[in-house]
């Protein structure tokens, strides 16, 4: 096969990138490992700038008639007292909320209307196993597929293939980790009509849970020291039962569900980032570009970001046929600020706050959460990161193909 681009992942930075690409007249082809996008422990939120793109591009009407949850203020629980930590309601957007919904959802979503498009495809069950050379610049991927081993030749690769990324691992993209001092254990409970609103998060007694709510269902995360799960496991399914309960005992009567370990996923809280995000033929964007720790769930939004500059970008070099390593690197420069300052936050956070969190009870509350609880004007500045990011980007890209879809 030969494709204009091929992007090498279908997540929310691949499917975004593919259908910002072929709306602007450029063949592309997204490669998904997976049979389908229903992964149980990806992340469902999809932020106020997330949202601004969808509008720029037409879908935000349709996409708000898809079930889904608003978050318009983000709140936690601390030794039983309620915080208010970022309020959404203030944002310059559209949409002043998170919207909830299953990450295989909102791909799906992405999916549907770029298959309106001619120039798009999408291959599912294609894992890219390496990468093609020529003359000193990558030409394109290896991939096995049902049918076999196909190789594929493309003016550009794009990994968007997730923090343990083949293309970045066959490209010897050098990586820069941060560290990260926590790991998560996601699971699911099943949610009550008269469970209380939405709190993202729980903190007492040493133990933090996140729970999001999925409509029938929580998906939780209860937070751990790196390293701890095995310790955690030895002591046996019903300890680990009985301190989700006391952190949130409303669940109580329901943490039976999680009859063995089975019912329990450990992930590997990442942070780290490529020193150079490309090379002459290729780019990494999203997770496979910078891995971010799941606070504040703006990995997703990070990655949409990255696709939506990198089209902007690239659009027209590619359907020139004429894209190069400066307009590779101008990528970099456009997302590495935003990158950079999200994930400065994140390791502070992890550091000077969850770490402390997880080591003792705090006896009073951090002197940043005394201030939001105060001045009810702080909540903004939270919500503003969270929300919208330190660098928003704005559709630019053309749409070359408005008139001939299928």
């Amino acid at each position: 096969m030969r494709v204009n681009c091929c992007i090498a992942g279908g997540g929310p930075a691949g499917v975004m990138l593919g259908l910002l690409l072929a709306r602007a007249g450029v063949d592309v082809l997204v490669l998904e490992k997976h049979a389908d996008f229903l992964r149980d422990f990806r992340g469902d939120t999809v932020h106020p700038s997330t949202l601004e793109v969808m509008r720029e591009l037409g879908l935000l009407e349709d996409f708000l008639r898809r079930p889904h949850q608003e978050l318009r203020e983000i709140a936690g629980e601390i030794a039983g007292r309620r915080i208010v930590i970022a309020d959404l309601r203030h944002l310059p957007t559209a949409c002043k909320f998170v919207a909830l919904m299953p990450q295989w959802d909102f791909l799906d979503f992405l999916v549907e209307h770029a298959r309106a498009y001619p120039t798009f495809r999408l291959m599912m069950q294609a894992e890219v196993t390496g990468l093609l050379q020529e003359n000193d610049r990558v030409a394109g991927v290896e991939a096995t597929t049902p049918g076999g081993r196909l190789e594929i030749r493309s003016n550009l690769v794009v990994g968007a293939d997730g923090r343990h990324s083949i293309v970045r691992e066959r490209a010897r993209l050098v990586v820069e980790s941060l560290g990260a001092p926590i790991d998560v254990l996601w699971m699911r409970l099943p949610r009550r009509p008269d469970d209380p609103g939405p709190t993202l998060g729980y903190v007492a007694g040493n133990s933090i849970l996140v729970m999001l709510d999925r409509g029938d269902y929580w998906q939780c995360g209860f937070v751990i020291p790196k390293g701890a799960f095995d310790a955690i496991r030895a002591a046996g399914i019903e300890a680990f039962r009985a301190r989700i309960a006391a952190v949130v005992p409303f669940v109580r009567d329901r943490v039976g569900e999680l009859k063995d370990w089975d019912a329990v996923k450990l992930l590997t809280v990442l942070v780290d980032r490529l020193r150079e995000w490309c090379r002459p033929g290729l780019l990494c964007i999203g997770d496979a570009a910078h891995a971010m720790s799941p606070v504040g769930g703006i990995g997703i939004n990070l990655a949409i970001q990255d696709a939506v500059a990198t089209a902007n970008i690239l659009a027209v070099p590619l359907r020139q046929g004429r894209a190069g390593l400066d307009d590779l690197r101008a990528v970099q420069r456009r997302r590495e600020f935003p990158t950079r300052m999200t994930q400065r936050l994140q390791v502070f956070i992890h550091n000077h706050v969850l770490s402390r969190a997880l080591a003792q009870t705090p006896s009073e509350l951090p002197l940043a959460l005394r201030l939001v609880q105060r001045f009810p004007v702080v909540r903004r500045i939270p919500a503003r990161i969270v929300g919208v990011g330190f660098r928003p980007e704005h559709v630019k890209s053309p749409n070359l193909d408005a008139g001939r879809r299928v």
